[in-house]
This record gives C-alpha cells, sequence and structure tokens, in this order.
C-alpha cells in the first residue's frame, strides 16, 4: 500500500473514532473558547432549541442579522442559543468553563462561511479570524457532502476542498489567492466537467491573511445527520413564510436514497474524506469528527427512536421523534443528541455521566428517562472506535476517488 493511501485511510478510521482524539477539559479558571460554525442544524431552527441558552452564547452573526436581516426566516427569531446553548449548559454541570460563541446563518455551507457569499454583507469569515480559538466545530450544509446526483444539490469537491482551506487559514493563516479549477479538477476543462460552473472554476479568490490564526488550535467536523424528506417514501411539505408551521401534503417527494442507513453511511464516508484530505498537507487537521449523523441512525436502529417518519403511526408509536415536521431539520430530542455527542466528542467526558437530571433535558420537556436513553446513545457511538463494516466499506470508496483528486493537486504543485 502506498504512504499517501495508509495516511489517508488511517486518518479516516480515526475521525470515524473521535473520542479518542478528544481534549483534555480546561481548569475552572482558563476557559475553553469554542466556535460552532455552521447553520440552522446547529442554530436550531425551532423551539425550544432555537432560543435555548441564549444569554451565554456569543452569536457573532446578531450584528450582521441586525444590519441586513436578507437570507433569514422572519419565524426564526434571535436571540440563538441552540445546539450550542445545550452544549454550554452541558459544560457548566460538568464543572467545565467553557467560552461558547456562534456563527451560523440559514443554509450557509463552509464555502459561503469562507467566502462570503450570501447574503450579501455577512462577512462570516471574519467571525472565524476574530479570535485565537481552543476549538472550532465546523458543520456543512446538509447535503453539499453528498456524491452528486441529478435534483440533489451536491457539491462534494466543495466540501473537501473548504474543509481544508478553512482548517488551513484557522492552523496557519496564511493568504492565498487561487481558482477553484486548482483544486478541483486541476485545470478548467476538469472542473466543469465535474459539474462546477465556468465561473465557479475560473474566478480568482483571494483569503486574507488570518492574524489570530494558531496551530494549536484543535478542530472538529459536526457529521449531520440522514434526512427522512430524501429517503423513498417521503411526501412534499410547505414551510409558512410568516409562521413556519410545515403542512404535510399527500404529494410524493424525489428521494435519493432506499433508507436511513445508506445516506448515513454516504455522510460518514464523506466526511472521513474531507478529514483525510485536510490531513494530508501537513497543516494539522482535524482533532476528529462529531459522529452525530452516526448518532442519529444508533438511536433508530436500536429502537428507541421512530424509524418511519412518514408512517401512520409516527406520532404515537411512544418512540422518540428525532426530527422536526419538515423531515430534515432536528427535533428538541435530535438537537439534543446532537449536543450530546459533540460534548462527548470536544470534552473526552462520556455524556452518560450528565444523568438523568441533567438540565438542558429539564428546560427542554425532554424526561429524565428520554435523557439517559439519549446519552446512552451518544456514549455508544462514542465508544464505537471500529465503524460497522458497511461504513468501513463507504470510508475507502471515498477515499479511492480523494487519491486521484490528491494526485493531480501533487502533480500542479511540482509543476507538471
Amino acid at each position: 500500500m502506498r504512504p499517501l493511501t495508509r495516511r489517508l485511510i488511517g486518518t479516516a478510521l480515526l475521525a470515524a473514532a473521535p473520542w479518542a482524539a478528544a481534549q483534555v477539559p480546561g481548569t475552572p479558571g482558563t476557559p475553553i473558547s469554542v466556535l460552532f460554525v455552521g447553520n440552522s442544524y446547529t442554530f436550531g431552527r425551532v423551539d425550544p432549541v432555537m432560543s435555548y441558552n441564549a444569554a451565554n452564547v456569543r452569536d457573532l452573526t446578531a450584528s450582521m442579522f441586525a444590519t441586513n436581516p436578507a437570507g433569514s426566516n422572519t419565524y426564526e427569531p434571535r436571540p440563538w442559543g441552540g445546539v450550542a446553548g445545550i452544549f454550554q449548559q452541558f459544560t457548566v454541570q460538568a464543572g467545565l468553563n467553557y467560552d461558547v460563541a456562534m456563527s451560523t446563518r440559514n443554509a450557509a455551507s463552509l464555502r459561503g462561511h469562507l467566502l462570503n457569499t450570501n447574503p450579501a454583507g455577512w462577512d462570516l469569515r471574519s467571525n472565524i479570524g476574530s479570535q485565537r480559538w481552543d476549538q472550532v466545530v465546523l458543520q456543512e450544509q446538509s447535503d453539499e457532502a453528498l456524491l452528486r446526483r441529478p435534483g440533489l444539490a451536491s457539491n462534494p469537491e466543495y466540501t473537501r476542498l473548504y474543509a481544508d482551506l478553512i482548517e488551513d487559514w484557522v492552523h496557519q493563516g496564511a493568504a492565498l489567492t487561487y481558482r477553484e479549477r486548482d483544486f478541483i479538477g486541476g485545470n478548467q476543462a476538469n472542473c466543469v466537467a465535474l459539474g462546477y460552473s465556468s465561473g465557479a472554476c475560473s474566478t480568482q479568490r483571494t483569503l486574507p491573511a488570518n492574524v489570530n490564526a494558531s496551530s494549536s488550535t484543535r478542530m472538529y467536523l459536526y457529521e449531520t445527520w440522514a434526512r427522512p424528506n430524501l429517503v423513498n417514501g417521503a411526501f412534499v411539505t410547505t414551510t409558512n413564510e410568516i409562521t413556519g408551521e410545515v403542512t404535510r401534503t399527500t404529494t410524493p417527494a424525489t428521494t435519493f436514497f432506499p433508507n436511513l442507513e445508506a445516506m448515513t453511511d454516504e455522510l460518514a464516508a464523506a466526511y472521513a474524506a474531507a478529514a483525510a484530505n485536510a490531513a494530508a498537507d501537513g497543516s494539522g487537521g482535524y482533532a476528529g469528527i462529531a459522529p452525530v449523523g452516526r448518532s442519529f441512525m444508533r438511536a433508530v436502529a436500536s429502537g428507541i427512536a421512530t424509524r418511519d417518519f412518514w408512517g401512520p403511526d409516527a406520532q404515537t408509536d411512544g418512540l422518540i421523534d428525532l426530527w422536526f415536521d419538515d423531515g430534515t431539520h432536528a427535533s428538541k430530542f435530535g438537537s439534543y443528541l446532537s449536543a450530546l455527542t459533540l460534548f462527548g466528542t470536544l470534552t473526552g467526558l462520556d455524556p452518560l455521566s450528565l444523568g438523568p437530571n441533567e438540565r438542558a433535558a429539564a428546560d427542554l420537556g425532554i424526561t429524565p428517562a428520554q435523557a439517559v436513553l439519549l446519552q446512552r446513545v451518544a456514549s455508544e457511538q462514542l465508544a464505537a472506535a471500529i465503524p460497522e463494516p458497511a461504513t468501513v466499506l463507504m470510508l475507502l470508496a471515498g477515499l479511492a476517488g480523494l487519491l486521484g483528486w490528491q494526485q493531480v493537486q501533487g502533480r500542479r504543485q511540482h509543476g507538471a
């Protein structure tokens, strides 16, 4: 096996077991600064999660929203706390001292965060570079990382590229002028052939230096979950633009996956490939992946959470509902499970240590019994150091394509 192949596969398997790479918690007198970068999967989309514990989360986009609310929804009023707010409450209960900040906007991708592409006037990149961070968590747009399919808004090369560029910028901070074709395909023709527009491939882009870069910042990828609205059996839903209320129609939706497992495996492989790519250039890479999507799947597979979101008994089966009414965002239970998985990943502490009387669960209307069930799921997922065989195959398949991409970059860098 070639050295680069061994390194990429090793990184992918490490990424599947993020607990092993967790940071030792700081002392009460030394706050750990953490920045959560993402979109509505991070800020929560709907109450009680969206506004939860907002007083103890620094929302770095609040001032941008006040100046220009374009791209935001009226049914998502600020202040936001979200998954970051739940995480912060966990750290308090665990006796840790965390300074929690969040940079989020609706439907934001990692590319959008670094390039400030939407909405105009929101300088999201400046949030990432606003200080030296101890930890940074990146959450990609929910279908960006998936393999390309007609009708699906996926751009997997963007996920790999911008997970790497943000990691480089946080760790090393060098200014960079580039064209996306330099990294995607290696030339204009190949970039366009992969499905990207001629303008996107050829536009010259410039990143300023990050004066707050630090090689000691521990970076994590927030692996998102399978979406029932993209799985066979889904129905079209409509969202009221004023109230945010979701109504389910009887019209079958266009779907892309036969089941939740298939989408979960593909997302896990995509995030592992992104982590492996970031590690390959020697810039520091990612400390781990928070396997939130696999925690969702474990909850379903273990029988504590509803599998068939669209089934007639989905609301009455007595199981935990992980998804919100639209079949894409998390419910309060899903957001709680997300925060538990992130808590274990970033602190190295067992989520089960929070126990039945954990405060965030009580605040959100989650019973002690439900809280412990979800804590156990997160604990077991984080302890699962070796991924399932099917997931390993997905990881290796994703990395096989990545190797060719790395070789193209290597030839370009050496003048070939």
